[in-house]
């Protein structure tokens, strides 16, 4: 989500005339778009403001902003912290970057401008569907992959979270501003495109007529030079059976479910105020497997949150061995402050946190190593992306296993079936087949 947002105000920029850089020294502007879900990202975005304050003592004509959920939970304090910025805004007033630019620009003081929770009924901005700059390999303007906002927001409230607090409440993007944009995106040769949610699922429930996301993968699907469809993130409460068919009846979209657990205990679910069991989310995880066998799946797990007991860690070590997820996306809890879970007095500490952490690290590096070494010598076909750090080239399956492979820069953005050859744990090599382009 963060990736759209920037995406949105590289091409707001760009139609202000401004240019890319790589190097702050040459700038005229500079935004940094934050993201504050973990202590460690907002941490670091004012590690990186202090760094570029030494440049704006030496160009004071720099502009300096920042932008982001660090904004929308922090407010005026970001001002104080770092009183040498000239421009903070929300991720609600992102569309209004021009004329904030131009008033930090013509003016002396400092541009603050950011929604609170009484502007949620608010319409919500339609921002550009643009693609960065064009691939340096030749490839379709600024890449193969794009990205589609399709709801804002999230009505759970889990007590670790600090999503709903700093992007407010579900609010659904009419479908056919969601077609609209994923037609733009293909005009500027996007093959892909992920619609994205904080909870995709809920999509469609605070429209009139009502709609939900399965319809409008039937929409997005009709869009033509799009070849592939993902959506994230996804809740399991939300993870209908009727969803589940539409992704495998429709062939544009891809066989990968991306779906959160946080937790294989009970008890530590049940405080993070997930609503469901570990049995329920099974129950999910086979409904999936079995309307798609091929399909992978994989979750998001916090370890460490107030109250694991080292049982309630080994009950979701248990679980990952249980389910064999594709992927696991970890992270230690990290407080954040206006949540209820910060509150909790039984915190964790952090040694436990880092133990626990490396050894749920170390067993799914085992079971995706093991998923994968069993397509060895499989076919899959492969929308190519960029060139590979060590040559070739890489792209994804549709189960979105990354693959690398040798041949030319200019089947970026082609589908090609590639033989695996060999597997790691995150990383397939491959051989393309005799110089076939499927499309």
């Amino acid at each position: 989500m963060n990736v759209r947002d920037s995406e949105a105000m590289a091409g707001l920029l760009a139609q202000m005339g401004y240019g890319a850089t790589d190097d702050p020294a040459d700038a005229d502007v500079i935004i940094l778009n934050t993201c504050t879900v973990r202590e460690g990202a907002e941490d670091r975005a004012y590690g990186r403001l202090g760094e570029l304050r030494a440049l704006k003592r030496r160009r004071p004509g720099l502009l300096l902003g920042v932008a982001g959920c660090l904004v929308q939970q922090e407010r005026e304090r970001v001002l104080e912290r770092v009183p040498w910025l000239d421009l903070v805004f929300g991720v609600h007033n992102i569309h209004r970057l021009p004329e904030l630019l131009r008033a930090a620009r013509d003016g002396c003081m400092p541009i603050y401008e950011v929604w609170d929770r009484s502007d949620r009924d608010r319409p919500l901005p339609v921002l550009p569907a643009y693609r960065t700059a064009p691939n340096a390999a030749g490839g379709p303007a600024g890449g193969v992959r794009g990205f589609v906002n399709i709801i804002h927001g999230c009505n759970k409230f889990c007590t670790f979270c600090i999503v709903p607090y700093v992007r407010g409440r579900e609010r659904s993007v009419a479908p056919e501003d969601v077609v609209a944009e994923v037609r733009s995106l293909a005009a500027q040769g996007v093959r892909e495109v992920t619609l994205l949610g904080q909870n995709v699922d809920s999509y469609g429930h605070d429209l009139s007529p009502r709609r939900d996301l399965a319809g409008l993968l039937e929409l997005v699907h009709e869009v033509e030079g799009i070849e592939r469809i993902r959506f994230t993130t996804s809740h399991p409460r939300d993870m209908t059976r009727r969803l589940i068919e539409t992704v495998a009846r429709l062939p544009k979209v891809c066989e990968h479910i991306h779906l959160p657990v946080q937790a294989g205990d009970d008890e530590i679910l049940r405080r993070m105020h997930r609503a469901y069991t570990a049995a329920q989310y099974r129950e999910t995880a086979d409904a999936v497997r079995a309307e798609m066998p091929e399909a992978s799946l994989t979750t998001d797990i916090i370890v460490g949150f107030p109250g694991e007991t080292e049982e309630a860690f080994e009950r979701t070590l248990r679980f990952v061995e249980d389910v064999r997820f594709d992927a696991v996306n970890t992270a230690m809890y990290s407080p954040r402050d206006g949540t209820p879970a910060a509150a909790y007095t039984d915190q964790v500490a952090d040694d436990d946190k880092r133990r626990r952490l490396q050894a749920l690290n170390r067993m799914q590096e085992r079971i995706a190593a093991e998923i994968n070494a069993s397509l060895i010598g499989s076919t899959q076909d492969v929308l190519v992306e960029e060139p590979g750090r060590k040559g070739g080239m890489l792209g994804r399956t549709r189960t979105n296993k990354i693959v690398t492979f040798d041949g030319a820069a200019e089947l970026i953005g082609r589908t090609v079936p590639v033989e695996i050859v060999d597997a790691g744990s995150w990383v397939l090599r491959g051989r393309a087949l005799a110089a076939q382009v499927l499309r």
